[in-house]
């Protein structure tokens, strides 16, 4: 599709599959959508379940095992993308040690590299202290605008370098202008349907449906009906400033410049 930062797909885990131990010389970024599935690292083997995400850092030795009932299914963003000629960049390795499974933690460091997600914690109103499983700080913090919610899940402060990963929650009203960035990002629709527009081309994404943006794409979007919901990425990770940029403010900018 042209992308040069992003690999952005789905895996899916037959019921007692196995992907044995491995290293990428890129970061891995993953969501659970369903099943249950065991990714086994040196640091620990973590039980994962929908809404746990997490990052695999650049030659972490890792192995994945379903292990529920059903298939086990993933959203998964490479970044750099794996390279065909080099073997997608993908070396086999001995098998980290098989502990037992422990659950997601935001407070127990062997599960530092990994995070979970419900739909209330895109609440507004979800965010007492006693809704939160850890204390309230950055880590926990919602960002709220223009009927617009969005949790960061997978960021420096989680350990990844070359892309971010987190939820976005647009209310029957949300809305976002036409605008692009000096990066890549992915969506993948999880609830609701959402009007798109990238590149003057329009669109009805819905539950399944994948989209992508590349540097400098303007793109816009407005959700339709409900609440619509959907996980995104970015890559290279935002820069410190000027991140986004608003075709109606430089409009704005250049008619007054212009005295209209």
């Amino acid at each position: 599709m042209g992308s040069v930062h992003s690999d952005f797909g789905v895996s899916r885990l037959e019921v007692n599959g196995y992907i044995p131990a491995h290293v990428h010389s890129f970061e891995e970024t993953f969501y659970v959508t369903g099943g249950e599935v065991v990714l086994a690292t040196l640091e620990a083997t973590v039980a994962l379940r929908e809404g746990d995400y997490g990052v695999i850092p650049v030659g972490v030795p890792h192995s994945w095992r379903a292990t529920g009932t059903g298939v086990a299914v993933w959203a998964d963003h490479f970044s750099p993308p794996p390279r065909t000629k080099y073997g997608y960049d993908t070396y086999r390795v001995s098998d980290p040690p098989q502990l037992a499974p422990i659950s997601v933690d935001p407070r127990d460091p062997r599960t530092r590299s990994f995070g979970a997600i419900t739909a209330g914690q895109l609440e507004p109103g979800g965010q007492s202290q006693t809704l939160l499983a850890q204390s309230a700080s950055m880590r926990t913090a919602l960002l709220v605008y223009s009927g617009i919610s969005l949790k960061m899940m997978v960021d420096t402060d989680l350990g990844a370098v070359a892309s971010t990963m987190f939820m976005l929650q647009y209310e029957a009203h949300g809305v976002a202008g036409l605008h692009d960035h000096p990066f890549e990002e992915c969506y993948l629709i999880l609830d609701g349907e959402v009007d798109a527009t990238f590149d003057g081309q329009p669109f009805r994404l819905r539950p399944g449906d994948f989209a992508w943006a590349g540097v400098g794409c303007v793109h816009s979007f407005a959700a339709i009906g409900t609440s619509v919901r959907w996980l995104e990425t970015q890559a290279p990770q935002m820069p410190a400033r000027h991140a986004y940029r608003f075709a109606r403010d430089w409009e704005y900018l250049a008619d007054k410049q212009a005295g209209r």
